[in-house]
């Protein structure tokens, strides 16, 4: 009995953070989705090498997939958010990750202000 109780105060307690819980994610993934646009947009003015590019799309890439599984609202606008950035193409354009970018940022400044 009161194991059981126990394990239902943790669960409250976890579940009443809700999208507070997530915002360093938030902002890890919106940090990551602007140092993928700058990589982008800097490969597209060749002033970067084939190998760092790949290798930078694909930290990012599995630093985001780390961010979006760590999630505790997976159903929420910003787990969204974070798989469309995730669907984008390693050469999306610049501008178009920067878009996620920035409805991440609002998301994170109204809950901030929350």
């Amino acid at each position: 009995m009161l194991r059981s109780a126990l394990l239902l105060m943790l669960l409250l307690a976890a579940c009443s953070k809700g999208p507070q819980a997530d915002l360093p994610y938030i902002s890890e993934a919106r940090s990551l989705g602007a140092e993928w646009a700058l990589v982008n947009e800097e490969a597209s003015k060749d002033h970067l090498t084939g190998a760092y590019v790949r290798t930078m799309r694909q930290n990012v890439r599995q630093q985001l997939e780390i961010s979006q599984k760590s999630l505790t609202q997976p159903q929420s606008p910003y787990a969204t958010e974070i798989a469309a950035l995730l669907r984008e193409p390693d050469d999306a354009a610049p501008t178009q990750l920067r878009t996620h970018v920035e409805k991440l940022k609002q998301i994170e400044d109204n809950l901030e202000s929350a």
